[in-house]
């Protein structure tokens, strides 16, 4: 593996760990949110999922992210009579997104990134070895 395949599979690793960062802080922001945007009804909380992808370019799997609503974790149903989004019994539907799960979920994205740059910083290192070598 040259140095640049590492480059490359490093940086799509940073890439895809920073879109995880940017949806959990997303998540986290519309945790209250009781309407979409589009009006359709309360935020869904999403999901980042990550896939292998072959660089045809230098023969290396790199990652990519993508990113879905969750559709399968039910909102979370809170009693708040007085609200206008309420239903009849009283109840609103609020977003599925859970705190601690996000929070994890920085947390993990923020290790892999310091993983990711580790290993550029690694290659980057070797190769300035290597080169003193052959002065």
């Amino acid at each position: 593996m040259d140095f640049m395949q590492v480059m490359n599979i490093s940086g799509s690793g940073m890439l895809a760990q920073s879109r995880r960062m940017q949806v959990a802080a997303e998540n986290l922001a519309n945790m209250d949110s009781v309407q979409s945007a589009d009006g359709s009804g309360p935020y869904r909380a999403k999901q980042v999922y990550f896939t292998s992808v072959l660089n045809r370019a230098t023969g290396g799997t790199e990652v990519q992210a993508s990113v879905r609503a969750d559709t399968a974790t039910p909102l979370r149903s809170e009693y708040d009579p007085g609200n206008e989004m309420a239903d009849a019994r009283g109840f609103v539907q609020m977003p599925n997104v859970d705190m601690t799960i996000e929070n994890l979920n920085m947390k993990e994205a923020q290790r892999s990134y310091e993983a990711n740059l580790a290993a550029i910083e690694t290659a980057k290192g070797m190769a300035s070895r290597t080169l003193d070598l052959l002065r």
